[in-house]
This record gives C-alpha cells, sequence and structure tokens, in this order.
C-alpha cells in the first residue's frame, strides 16, 4: 500500500480502478485488520482471462516463502482464445511488494497467527493488482454475532425509512 494511505475497503468505483473479481466470503469467515496492495506475476492469457473477470478468489491465501510472496489458490479460468498457450488455472502466483513490506507480514503471519487473505483483484492504472487482507480467523459464533447485527442494522434502517 502507498506511503500515506489509510488501509481502508476498496470503493466499488474509484476513478482509474475497476474492480475484476472480489472474495466476497472473505470478510465474513475473517476479522481483518489490515489491507495491503500488490502487484501479481501474470502470463498473457491471465490477463486476458481476467479482464474479462473470469476468476475466483474464494478457497484462495497467501504465504510468504523464503523472501516471496506468492498468491496460491487462486482460479483464473483459462483464456479461450489462447489454444496451446494457455495457462495453468490454479498455479502459484508471484507477489510484487516492497521488501519491507514481505518481512512485516511474514512476521505476522508466523509469529502472531494472522492470515494473508486476498480480498479483491482489481485493475488499477493499466496494472492488475491484488488487495490483501491481513486477518483472523473467526470462529462460528463470532459470525453468527455478525450476522444477527447486520440483520438488526438492515431492520433498523428498514424501519426509518417507513417512519419518515
Amino acid at each position: 500500500m502507498a506511503k500515506g494511505r489509510k488501509s481502508k475497503a476498496l470503493p466499488d468505483h474509484t476513478e482509474g480502478t475497476r474492480i475484476l473479481v472480489r472474495n466476497k466470503k472473505a470478510r465474513h469467515d475473517y476479522a481483518i485488520e489490515e489491507t495491503h496492495e500488490a502487484g501479481i506475476s501474470l502470463e498473457g492469457s491471465e490477463v486476458k482471462s481476467l479482464r474479462e473477470a473470469r476468476a475466483s478468489l474464494v478457497d484462495a491465501f497467501a504465504i510468504i516463502r523464503n523472501g516471496e510472496a506468492f498468491l496460491i489458490g487462486a482460479h483464473i479460468n483459462e483464456y479461450p482464445w489462447a489454444n496451446q498457450w494457455n495457462h495453468d488455472p490454479k498455479r502459484e502466483r508471484k507477489l510484487l511488494l516492497h521488501r519491507h513490506e514481505i518481512h512485516k507480514l511474514g512476521i505476522k503471519t508466523e509469529q502472531r497467527g494472522y492470515t494473508l487473505v486476498p480480498l479483491a483483484i482489481y485493475l488499477k492504472g493499466g496494472k492488475i493488482k491484488v488487495e490483501l487482507g491481513l486477518g483472523v480467523g473467526k470462529r462460528f459464533f463470532e459470525k453468527r454475532y455478525a450476522k444477527r447485527e447486520q440483520e438488526d442494522k438492515r431492520e433498523m434502517d428498514r424501519a426509518m425509512k417507513r417512519s419518515s
């Protein structure tokens, strides 16, 4: 993430940014504390497939190995017109982060039990970026509590709308 920018969830339509794929279950399954923006090393057919939003981040996660960050489990569908030059849909993809960011994330994931979860893949200034969330897995009762809170808020909004 760029210096001076606060870490927050990506809005749907910021200027020059187009969200290609979003991991909707990530915020339900994890308590996200920080977000980081990372570049991703892709092949040509992967870029074409992502521009058509033909990917899934459902079981994806990121790891730090030998001083490098990798995205594992992200499924980017094959591009139908790439023929024999197509890519492997489930391959590991290298994430492009600064060395100090990798070091900081590596310490947190090893010592404190955090998990790096991809929240979204988006197009920013002609480059494909990944939004990584650093969080802790929620327990079942925490998920139930969050869902109840969300339903209560929705019900209050409906009541306020009816009364006005």
